[in-house]
Order: C-alpha cells, then structure tokens, then sequence
C-alpha cells in the first residue's frame, strides 16, 4: 500500500504516531483497519481543513475550477470539504484502499454532494496516469508514503492543467493533547512518544519501494517541478479542555495506536504511564481526565502551473 488516508497526523518528524503498524516486525499500514481514526481525525480538525480550503479559493479562481483530485483521499472527509469549497467542480476521491473509496462515496451522499463526488481506484505511484487532469489537486499527508517524493510530484505538476494549484499539506507541528504534568509518572511524556513515532515514521520512509532520502524543503520541491510557489500557511486545530466526547473517543484510540507502535522502545516507566492512560478503570486515565486538550498545526504549501 503506498498511498495514504492520513489525514490528520503531523508528521515531518513532529509524527503524531497513530501510523502505527500491528506487528513489530514491518511498517505496513493497515489502511482499513484505522478508518475509524482517519475519520473521526479529520472530522476534529475539519474547521482548520475547512479554513484551508477556503484560502485555495483566494489562489485560484472558484468558479473556473473545474476538477479537483484528493491524492490520497481515504474515507473521504476532505474530499467533501473540497466539493463544497470548489462548489463548480468534480471533486475524485483517488485512493489505493476500496474500502475506504466506498465510505468517501457514503459520506459525500449523506451531505447530498454525491452528484458532484466521485471516487477512483489508484495504485500509487505506478498509476499516476489514472488520475487526468485537474484544475486542483490536493495531497493530504500522502506523498510521504511514497519513495520518490521528487517523482510523485513531478507525476502531480504534470497533471495541472494552466493556472491550476498544486497543494501539499505535509508537516506542521505534534499534536499535542496533555499536560506535562500528568499526576503521575514522569513529566513529559508526550514529548517522548514524539521522538519515538518520528523513528517509526523515519524507518517507514526507508522501507518504501524506491525510497529516496529528500530535504522536507516543501516549496523547493515544487519549484522544482517547474511550479510557481504559490504561499504557504499552517492552520491550527484548537480545542480546549475539557474536550468533547467524540473528541475523547478520537484520543483514546490514537494513543492505543501509538502505543502498539512504540511499545518495544518505551522505557519501562513510561510504558506503565501509558498503561495507566489507557485504563478505563483509572481515574487518572484519558477516559476521565478533565485537562484532555487538542491543539494540532498542518501546514499547507501551494504553487500554481503558469
């Protein structure tokens, strides 16, 4: 699998961690296995993602976009977002995972968007030439998933049609979700899981088929391609103590994620700490505790084919 229905991690080695695999062994990615993550993940920050596009109708004349690609759409939140952004246009849903192309299909009818929404199948990056063309093309968190970054954007600049917008949304900063002092264990310990999931993330990358180290230089890389940087912009997903329950829900099941990834890494305290946040029996646990807080930054960088 080497597209991605990630949206709604930082990664850039500010990686929240949630990728994590089910065995220790590999990297794979069970992709349909975290819809329910990748969904209730970009529902949370759907006000920064609805801000972001919002800023694309600033770059590109809306009513001249005809057609729109979610490169590595999963099940379909932003895609919807984008439908309503570029109100003109087919938006495609493009993804590697069925399963998740079939709930982006159900979620744009259930906002009475599925005359305007459509899903494609694609392998990536051996089926770049599926996609057509199209006035914007927007990759979510999913380039990192591919070896060659520099060829799978050259791939995407060659499917703009004149005057179209290029959209990456990679790094940004961690999520963060806890207080540093948690009332028990040591101080910091989200800072800790940080740098193991950026490890994970790290040997991720250099499993990929064809995997070429790259400088995260997001606007270089798309200059690079013959695109015109266009401005980039990092939108802040900010939702204070004490969270809502869908919210709660959506913490909880990234940190088992994040534990099952990092588990063999973390020092036998921290291991215990988590233990204890992940048991809905403790009253110190994420189940309960009122100080629970989103605070997200994806940053967003654009450039446009003269």
């Amino acid at each position: 699998m080497t597209d991605d229905h990630d949206h709604g991690h930082s990664h850039s080695h500010g990686h929240t961690g949630t990728h994590g695999p089910h065995h220790h062994d590999h990297t794979d990615i069970d992709w349909s296995s975290m819809a329910p993550l990748l969904e209730r993940q970009a529902e949370v920050q759907s006000s920064a993602y609805a801000e972001a596009a919002a800023w694309l109708g600033t770059l590109v004349p809306v009513s001249g976009v005809r057609r729109v690609l979610d490169v590595g759409s999963g099940p379909g939140v932003l895609t919807c977002l984008l439908a309503e952004a570029f109100p003109g246009a087919e938006t495609v849903a493009v993804d590697g995972t069925p399963e998740l192309l079939a709930r982006a299909s159900a979620r744009a009818e259930a906002r009475g968007l599925s005359g305007r929404v459509s899903t494609l199948h694609a392998e990536l990056p051996e089926e770049f030439a599926k996609l057509g063309e199209a006035d914007v093309i927007w990759a979510a968190e999913s380039l990192h998933h591919l070896g060659d970054q520099r060829a799978a954007l050259n791939a995407l600049a060659g499917l703009l049609r004149p005057g179209g917008l290029l959209v990456l949304v990679e790094g940004g900063l961690p999520a963060r979700r806890l207080p540093r002092e948690l009332g028990f264990g040591r101080p910091g310990l989200e800072a800790r899981l940080d740098a193991l999931s950026a490890e994970w993330f790290g040997e991720m990358r250099a499993a990929l088929p064809g995997a070429k180290a790259e400088v995260d230089d997001w606007r270089a890389l798309l200059a690079s391609t013959g695109l015109v940087p266009a401005g980039t912009r990092s939108f802040l997903s900010d939702i204070p103590a004490p969270v809502p329950p869908v919210v709660r829900e959506q913490i909880v099941f990234q940190f088992e994620r994040t534990s099952q990834s990092v588990d063999e890494r973390l020092a036998a305290d921290d291991r215990e700490t988590l233990a204890r946040l992940l048991d809905p029996a403790d009253p110190g646990s994420l189940h309960h505790r009122p100080d629970l807080f989103q605070l997200v930054a994806r940053t967003v960088h654009t450039a446009r084919k003269g």
